[in-house]
This record gives structure tokens, C-alpha cells and sequence, in this order.
């Protein structure tokens, strides 16, 4: 799992916790401070009936305070409309949630002077203090004091499901605007983490785009101070990996310049010895032959990859490949090998390396005429297709099977099904030169079936 997405989920998964934690704790104390106002409110209700009895009680009888409280008391019209989702009654006369407050007054003699119809089913005269009861298939809150100057019991009583209902739109108020902001603050904390990112993506793309051939230090001031000692190391590591790989181009090209000499001495010694007694050197002859070819391939491959080639320069590609065409085309006619080719990229000017383009046509073709039996055939084609050039060399040899095919592009590598005298040095060359080009190289089989080898070259066309 990438590190981005580790940052991220784990955040997130952070955030969307403590929010979790946050909003259930804001919504129960938001509940509980709720309901202790409603107490409150309840408390200050009663005690203001308490003061409305202690006064009337003064001065009227007991029917004409019970009158006088019922007239008081009693719930403005359209109270009782369920129905009505205006909460303000009409004309402002009260709000409908008056109906779910409720008053009882009892004498000191434990009989009822009054009950809001809400609770007309209560019989027993309630316990000082808050309490809860059961009316009309309501509960309610109660709370009941007596008045010490008139002696009697005065409870008011609030709906549970409305307290409830007021209690719980009042604290989801609370919670709701956190929820809302909550994609917001995730879709700002992934951002966050991409952002921070970017300075070590920037730094990926030199790193992807080095070669051997290539190898750079990285830009540290670029990077975040978090990793700037990482790319230190880099830095360091690539520098000793520039230095060794350096070390071991040179020792190579030396090593097959230093062979050269000898070896082309050796070789006209042994032209010489062999006219006089060919049946003693010939063997010997060829084997110099061999170790030449070796020497030049290594040297070859030494300067590809020191990548000594320069810049590509704009050349006819049809041009590059008739050339080495006709420059192998001896060793076809020494053997008594067909060899054609198929142009159909008539005068194509592309970008390349033209010398290095030639080095790859002459040595895959060579190894076609090498591995193609004597008198078979060697077949070319050059063609565009959409966003590249492709290449095909069909030789008449044995082939290679399918499962050795990538193994048989690296260096040195000689199969065994395969005959000829090479270092297995061929198609590695060929296939760091496709590389350079940023194309792609294949081995396959003929196209039309028959007993064989198919190497397709793809070179793309804007890479060119």
C-alpha cells in the first residue's frame, strides 16, 4: 500500500472517529443541559401558579378561586389542533405547545381544586418535588410544591414526548452542522496529504528517467527537510554506482582495445601458416576470427553503453536499412542465402542514430544469415504503422522455443538449439540499441508457420 494511502485513510479514519466522539458527546450534553432548562422552566411555571392561587385565594372563595383559576388557566382556542403546523396560533393569542403543559392544585385536605383536562385521570395527590406520571397514554414530567400561606399542592406537568422532541431537534442543531462540514474536512485533509506529497513526486521522475548511462544526483533542494538526508544517501549511492559502473566501461573497453593488436598480428601469422599446412592452422584461424568478433562486439557494446553515440540527427530510415542490407548482403551470397526486403517507407525522414540503427539491421540480419541453413532464405520488412516503424527479419533456421526467447537477449547468452559461432553478444546489442530508441524488440514466430525465427523491431514514431 502506497504511503499516501496509508496517510490518508488513517487520517481520515482519525477524523471521522474524533467527529464520531464529538458529536455524541455534544449531543448527550446537549440533551441533558436541555432537559434540566425544561426543569427549570417547569419549576418557575409552577411557582408562578402558586403566586396567581395565593393571591386570588385572598380574596375569593374556594368555587370562586376554582372559577377563577379555571378561567386563568385554560388553553386559548385552537390549542388543541393537532394538525396545524403553525406552531403560533392565530392572532399570536398562545403557541400550541401550551396543551402540553398541564396544572393541578390540590387543598391541604388531599382534594382536587383543579386539573388541566390533560391530567383530569390523575386521582392521587402527587409527591413534592419532580416525579413522573401517567395520563391519557402520555408520561409526564411532574413537579408539585405546596404553598405555605394557602396550604395547597400545586404541580405542573410537561409532556415527555414533546420535551423529548424539543430536546433532541435542539441538539441535533448542535450535531448537524458538524456532520455537514465532515466530507468537507476529509475531502480537505486527502488534498492536505497530496500536496505535501508532491515535492517527493517531483523528485520521482528524475529517478525513473535515469539509465545507466545517465546517472545524476538528485536535486535536494526540491525535497521536503524530512527526507532531505534520504537523498543525501541517494545522492551518494548513485555517485559510487556512476563511479563503479564508469570503472567497469573503461575496464571493458580497454581490456578489448588492449586484444586488438595481438589479435589482428596473430591473425596474419596464421593466414601465413595456413597456406602452408591449412589442415594444422585453419581451426586455429577460425578461432582468432571468433575472439576478433567478440573483441569488436565488446568494444561496440562498451561505447553504447557509455553512450558515446551523440545526439540524434534527422535521416531517410529506409536509407539506414538498404545500406546495411547491402552490407551484409555478401555473407547471403557466400552462403547462398535469398535475401530481401520490403520497403514500404519510401524516403521517411525520422530522429535517430543513424549509426547505431545501421549496427542493429547489419547484426540481426547477420545473425539471420548465420543460424539460416545454406541456400534457404532471409526475408526484411519495413513498415509504419500508426505510431511506429516496425521491422521484421524472418530467417529459414531452427528457431528458438518460446520459453528461452527473453533469456536469449541478454549478454552472453548461447542456446543450445541454436547453431554458429557467436558470443551471444547479437541480440543483447540489438536490444540496448531498441532500447536507446525506446522502442521494443520480439522474438517470434514466422508468420507463416513454418520452421524458423521472426525478430520485430518497434520503434516509435515520435521517438524518432
Amino acid at each position: 500500500m502506497s504511503l499516501t494511502r496509508t496517510l490518508a485513510l488513517t487520517v481520515t479514519g482519525l477524523v471521522l472517529l474524533m467527529a464520531l466522539i464529538a458529536a455524541i458527546s455534544s449531543y448527550v450534553e446537549s440533551n441533558h443541559e436541555l432537559e434540566e432548562v425544561f426543569d427549570a422552566e417547569l419549576a418557575q411555571s409552577t411557582r408562578m401558579v402558586q403566586g396567581l392561587v395565593r393571591y386570588l385565594s385572598h380574596s375569593q372563595s374556594l368555587p370562586d378561586l376554582k372559577a377563577a383559576l379555571e378561567d386563568t388557566l385554560q388553553l386559548p382556542p385552537g390549542a388543541e389542533n393537532e394538525e396545524d403546523e403553525d406552531e403560533i396560533l392565530p392572532d399570536g393569542s398562545g403557541h400550541k405547545y401550551e396543551k402540553k403543559i398541564a396544572f393541578q392544585i390540590w387543598s391541604d385536605k388531599d382534594r382536587l381544586l383543579l386539573s388541566s383536562p390533560a391530567l383530569t385521570g390523575r386521582s392521587e395527590r402527587p409527591r413534592p418535588g419532580y416525579d413522573w406520571a401517567e395520563s391519557g397514554g402520555y408520561e409526564w414530567r411532574t413537579f408539585t410544591l405546596q404553598d405555605p400561606v394557602t396550604g395547597f399542592w400545586i404541580l405542573s406537568g410537561q409532556r415527555e414526548d414533546i420535551r423529548s422532541e424539543l430536546s433532541g431537534e435542539l441538539a441535533m442543531g448542535n450535531v448537524l452542522p458538524l456532520l455537514l462540514v465532515l466530507p468537507v474536512l476529509v475531502g480537505c485533509v486527502v488534498f492536505a496529504i497530496h500536496l505535501t506529497f508532491r515535492p517527493l513526486r517531483r523528485l520521482e521522475r528524475p529517478v525513473r528517467d535515469m539509465a545507466p548511462e545517465r546517472i545524476h544526483s538528485l536535486d535536494a533542494r526540491q525535497a521536503p527537510r524530512e527526507v532531505k538526508g534520504l537523498v543525501s544517501a541517494i545522492n551518494g549511492l548513485l555517485a559510487r554506482l556512476d563511479e563503479a559502473l564508469e570503472r567497469e566501461r573503461q575496464f571493458s573497453a580497454d581490456a578489448a582495445h588492449e586484444l586488438r593488436t595481438p589479435l589482428a598480428a596473430l591473425r596474419l601469422n596464421l593466414e601465413e601458416a595456413c597456406e602452408e599446412a591449412p589442415d594444422t592452422f585453419g581451426n586455429l584461424l577460425a578461432s582468432v576470427d571468433r575472439m576478433t568478433h567478440l573483441v569488436e562486439q565488446m568494444l561496440l557494446l562498451s561505447r553504447i553503453d557509455a553512450g558515446t553515440q551523440g545526439e540524434p540527427v534527422v535521416t531517410a530510415l529506409d536509407d539506414v536499412v538498404e545500406q546495411a542490407v547491402a552490407d551484409v548482403a555478401p555473407l547471403a551470397l557466400k552462403r547462398g542465402i535469398e535475401l530481401d526486403l520490403d520497403n514500404r517507407c519510401d524516403g521517411d525522414r525520422v530522429l535517430c542514430h543513424p549509426a547505431l540503427l545501421g549496427t542493429l539491421v547489419r547484426s540481426l540480419t547477420a545473425n539471420a544469415i548465420q543460424y539460416s541453413p545454406e541456400g534457404g532464405q532471409v526475408s526484411l520488412s519495413l513498415q509504419r504503422e500508426d505510431q511506429r516503424y516496425r521491422l521484421m527479419i524472418v530467417d529459414s533456421g531452427p528457431g528458438i522455443s518460446q520459453d528461452v526467447r527473453k533469456r536469449a537477449l541478454q549478454r552472453f547468452v548461447r542456446l543450445d538449439q541454436r547453431q554458429g559461432s557467436g558470443a551471444g553478444l547479437g541480440l543483447a546489442i540489438a536490444a540496448r540499441i531498441v532500447e536507446i530508441h525506446g522502442g521494443q524488440i520480439h522474438l517470434d514466430d514466422r508468420p507463416d508457420g513454418r520452421t524458423g525465427l521472426c525478430v520485430r523491431v518497434d520503434l516509435p514514431l515520435k521517438r524518432l
